[in-house]
């Protein structure tokens, strides 16, 4: 069976339909995802060619988002002590010490953790090379240059709204096959 672009299309033995290049089965969601990288638990969906930039920039803000709270921890860590603990709170001073040393090494390990998911999302997208795929060490029959991998998963030319959540990714905006796959 060939599709319209002349190209043998691979049927999905799981799930009973056409599994069209570069697409994997997920057996959380029961369903083939194209350009699929892994089943995310943080939002109990995978994460592929129609949702990757957002969760890119999820975990993006959400590593910043840490960076700020350790900030802001540091900052009212250091104003405490320097007073001795006066106008900290109505807690002890041990407990509000306890407190704020518990939010460093949690904001600590929030930003270790979005900031290796991000770096490995964006070297998912620089390489065009998924993790599936890395794994299975499947042999690339595409060739594109950085630029190119980031405007086809952030959408256009670089502007503003690549950090935009609130603009659709460019998987949303071309013309599409009839429904071969499911949306992710």
């Amino acid at each position: 069976v060939r599709n319209s672009q002349g190209e043998n299309l691979r049927h999905c033995r799981t799930c009973q339909t056409v599994k069209p290049y570069r697409a994997h089965h997920c057996s959380i969601c029961h369903r083939c995802i194209r350009k699929m990288d892994h089943h995310c638990p943080w939002v109990n969906n995978c994460v592929g060619e129609n949702n990757q930039k957002f969760f890119v920039l999820f975990t993006f803000y959400i590593f910043v988002i840490s960076i700020f709270a350790l900030v802001m921890a540091v900052y009212t860590m250091i104003g405490c002590v320097s007073n001795d603990f006066k106008g900290c709170g109505v807690l002890s001073r041990g407990a509000s010490f306890l407190f704020l040393v518990i939010l460093l090494f949690e904001g600590v390990l929030f930003a270790l953790f979005t900031l290796i998911m991000f770096s490995t999302q964006l070297h998912s997208i620089c390489t065009d090379e998924t993790y599936i795929e890395q794994l299975k060490k499947e042999e690339k029959k595409h060739r594109t240059t950085l630029m190119q991998n980031m405007e086809a998963v952030f959408g256009g030319k670089a502007s503003i709204h690549w950090l935009s959540p609130f603009t659709k990714a460019p998987c949303y905006l071309r013309k599409r096959e009839p429904r071969l796959l499911h949306e992710v």
